[in-house]
């Protein structure tokens, strides 16, 4: 009995390294794909939210204070995207290595430069983020930036499977570097043309591919649009032959579709997050997804 006590001891230890997963917990669908084109089989990857979801106003369930408490590993979009929510989530879990400011905290917007910084903090301004705009994923080169981060990270946690993690890394940068060329060849007839969103969710995006988004549905960010407001945006759309009203997904298109039909614009309603469509599995299909709506918008 002690001889197969022993020997499992032994085989315990003389387990590689390489075998241990790690698990991490992401906020949006965006990260995880980004992890697990990072990762691969090296980690186990939980998102918060669904792509179908607006990441603003996720909830503190017990079951992801229970998958927190688990993790190796937690990212956030930051930019105070989950302020809500994750410092709840965080002590729930119980969990110190994840803590703010520790090895298995991530922030992926520390080395992004934000865009929309407010000049000023004013809740009348409606729901304003003090460090700038966090919808920045929507910028492909962005996510070069985020995947180099979660590699860094990755390598720390498990600096065994380093040299996987970064050929993997240089994977997701070629991909995203030979799509980006696909994606702008799509968007470029279109460059220059005037747009208007719902929410300031397409900053990045529009700066990246070249268009101007002149206003939004929403009067102020996360409050909802009145009929005075949207009969201003009519006359704007008019005024500035606006070819696209540019909708969000995760929110209705009855005020869209209110100014389309006064002023003959056209409304492309599009996924903002991986899984926020059919097809959208992965980074990659999001962004395939999000330029095809996009351009079909544009075509008569």
């Amino acid at each position: 009995m002690k001889k197969i006590i022993l020997t499992t001891l032994l085989l315990g230890l003389a387990l590689p390294a390489q075998a241990r997963i790690l698990n991490v917990v992401t906020t949006t669908t965006d990260l995880k794909s980004v992890v697990e084109s990072i990762g691969k089989d090296k980690v186990k990857v939980f998102s918060l939210g669904d792509g179908d979801q607006n990441y603003h106003f996720l909830s503190a369930k017990p079951s992801y204070m229970v998958k927190a408490k688990k993790a190796d590993l937690f990212i956030r979009v930051g930019l105070d995207l989950e302020i809500g929510y994750e410092s709840l989530i965080l002590d729930g879990s119980r969990n110190p290595a994840i803590r703010v400011g520790r090895q298995g905290h991530l922030d992926a917007s520390e080395k992004i430069k934000p865009l929309d910084v407010p000049d000023k903090v004013d809740r009348s301004l409606g729901d304003i983020h003090v460090g700038g705009n966090p919808h920045y994923w929507l910028d492909p080169l962005n996510m070069k930036i985020v995947a180099l981060s979660i590699a860094s990270r990755l390598s720390e946690l498990s600096p065994e499977n380093r040299s996987a993690f970064e050929k993997n890394l240089a994977d997701f940068n070629m991909k995203i570097d030979l799509k980006m060329n696909e994606w702008k060849k799509k968007l470029e007839p279109y460059a220059g043309e005037k747009l208007i969103t719902y929410h300031k969710t397409w900053t990045y995006f529009s700066g990246r591919f070249g268009f101007e988004i002149i206003g939004e549905l929403e009067p102020k960010p996360g409050v909802p649009p009145s009929p005075s407001h949207l009969m201003n945006v009519v006359n704007m759309v008019k005024e500035n032959n606006v070819k696209i009203i540019l909708n969000e997904n995760i929110y209705t298109d009855d005020a869209a579709r209110y100014v389309a039909e006064r002023s003959g614009a056209v409304v492309v309603s599009a996924p903002i997050s991986v899984g926020g469509a059919k097809g959208t599995d992965d980074y990659f299909l999001l962004m395939d997804k999000i330029v095809q709506d996009v351009a079909g918008g544009f075509q008569p």
